[in-house]
């Protein structure tokens, strides 16, 4: 829930001096990071909330809801769901697109442009050719999503599915050495 920064926990004290070295000479001293109090507290809680059995337990419901109605509607994910995203699989969801043809790339275009749903992809676009699956992330933020937003999100995907056929390859137009899935023109 922070807007920046992050936790990093480490059980080997030499490898934890050497993060905290490389920490103070890139970002700030070892207990703040760089970061201003309000980050900081902001961290602090959501370890707190992150927490809490009850929590835990309604997070991994959200989850489990969304996984089954996308599997009653065919919509092929990656199983065991995960305690705080789904990952759709946009091989099989875009069967008629080969990994050359950026199919997670499309079903991300795809969702986006049919109900404003925001994934990520995780596949040929951010490894190339060292990918060894085809997944598109829809991430679930701790706080932000209501069961109005879970149920909207499963129709705009069941509707993508419907339509996937449409779903048109995609190309890289140019890219940079470097993280391409950033900054990749296609």
């Amino acid at each position: 829930m922070a807007n920046t920064g992050g936790f990093f926990c480490c059980r080997d004290a030499d490898l934890a001096e050497r993060f905290s070295a490389a920490l103070i000479l890139t970002e700030g001293f070892t207990t703040y990071g760089g970061l201003a109090g309000r980050e900081l507290e902001t961290i602090a809680v959501g370890l707190r909330e992150a927490l809490s059995l009850d929590y835990q337990t309604y997070r991994a419901a959200t989850v489990e809801y969304m996984a089954s109605r996308l599997l009653l509607a065919g919509v092929p994910i990656v199983r065991p769901p995960g305690g705080h995203a789904i990952f759709i699989d946009a091989a099989a969801f875009c069967d008629h697109l080969g990994p050359a043809e950026l199919p997670g790339v499309g079903l991300v275009n795809a969702l986006y442009l049919e109900g404003g749903v925001r994934a990520v992809e995780i596949g040929t676009l951010m490894f190339g050719a060292a990918s060894q699956k085809e997944l598109v992330r829809l991430a679930f933020p701790r706080r932000v999503y209501t069961q109005s937003h879970f149920d909207y999100t499963i129709d705009v995907i069941i509707h993508v599915f419907k339509h996937r056929r449409k779903i048109p390859p995609t190309a890289i137009v140019k890219q940079t050495r470097f993280l391409r899935h950033f900054s990749a023109h296609l």
